[in-house]
């Protein structure tokens, strides 16, 4: 397993994906987020098919953290059943590598 994650999650609008974000760096539960708009999406929910516009959070973390970043995620996100998804990062710049170390000590 990878050290280091990057999470891609998706958020119905700006506002949410800020609140998160925000609460995800203060917590350092996250080193860093990006956010990304819009993106389409296209998929079948509940046996409809959904096209919307969404917003998508990457966020950089230690994978150690990955399942308390999810509850985090999980309380108060606007979906019913979120995308919070890991992908490995299997190499980087050490400085920055680093620096995600320094950052991804949460208190609690």
């Amino acid at each position: 397993m990878s050290t280091y994650i990057q999470v891609q999650i998706t958020f119905p609008t700006e506002e949410s994906a800020n609140q998160t974000a925000t609460k995800l760096v203060e917590t350092h539960l996250v080193a860093c987020v990006q956010i990304l708009k819009p993106i389409r999406s296209v998929y079948v929910w509940k046996g409809k098919r959904e096209v919307c516009d969404e917003i998508l959070v990457l966020a950089k973390t230690k994978s150690v953290l990955f399942d308390r970043l999810v509850e985090s995620v999980c309380d108060g996100h606007p979906y019913e059943c979120p995308q919070i998804v890991a992908l490995p990062i299997f190499a980087g710049n050490e400085d920055y590598l680093d620096w995600i170390e320094e950052q991804c000590k949460p208190s609690f």
